[in-house]
């Protein structure tokens, strides 16, 4: 029963309210039709700045960024709660950063577990039974932090997986070390 409730409520969670909104995809469709084909998006990628390019963001990303925050100025305009787009709040973009507070604050997360981790082998003898396992898990939690400070800055597929990924693997890791130090 579990599994086809599941297979139906994924088609009711395929968008946000944002992707599903009329104006938006007619937006995105015509600024990449108007802006991201021949001539155009050659003036696009030549008028884009280096550190854009080298983040990858392409010109239908450049669309979707713009056509969200027209969409959003039509819903406060009209009286409506901001909708989410591609499941995720708008923020606006700050140079390169998708989500520039977010991706501060995993940045600095991560330069205190790397500061702690340098802390820990400096003061804890290799000898002590749990060394090498308190280790370990100062060692995947600044992977984790890594991947959720690349993940804020440039939502793809690739860094989304990688950071949902190594955040389970510090939840999992954390159970291991509460097990074996009990």
């Amino acid at each position: 029963m579990a599994p086809f409730l599941v297979l139906f409520l994924a088609g009711v969670v395929s968008a946000s309210r944002g992707d599903r909104e009329p104006v938006y995809r007619d937006c995105v469709t015509v600024c990449d039709q108007n802006n991201c084909t021949g001539f155009r998006l050659r003036d696009f990628r030549a008028q884009q700045p280096l550190y854009m390019r080298l983040t990858g963001w392409t010109c239908l990303d450049d669309c979707r960024y713009k056509c969200m925050w027209y969409t959003v100025s039509l819903y406060l305009k009209e009286g409506h709660e901001v909708p989410q787009f591609h499941g995720k709040w708008p923020f606006s973009r700050f140079l390169f950063f998708q989500e520039p507070a977010s991706a501060l604050a995993s940045f600095l997360n991560g330069v205190a577990s790397l500061l702690m981790l340098f802390r820990y082998r400096s003061s804890v003898p290799s000898s002590c039974q749990m060394y090498r396992t308190c280790l370990a898990f100062s060692m995947v939690s600044v992977n984790a932090w890594f991947w959720s400070t690349i993940f804020h800055t440039r939502d793809t597929a690739l860094t989304e997986k990688m950071d949902y990924f190594c955040a389970s693997s510090v939840i999992l890791h954390s159970i291991y070390l509460c097990c074996m130090s009990a």
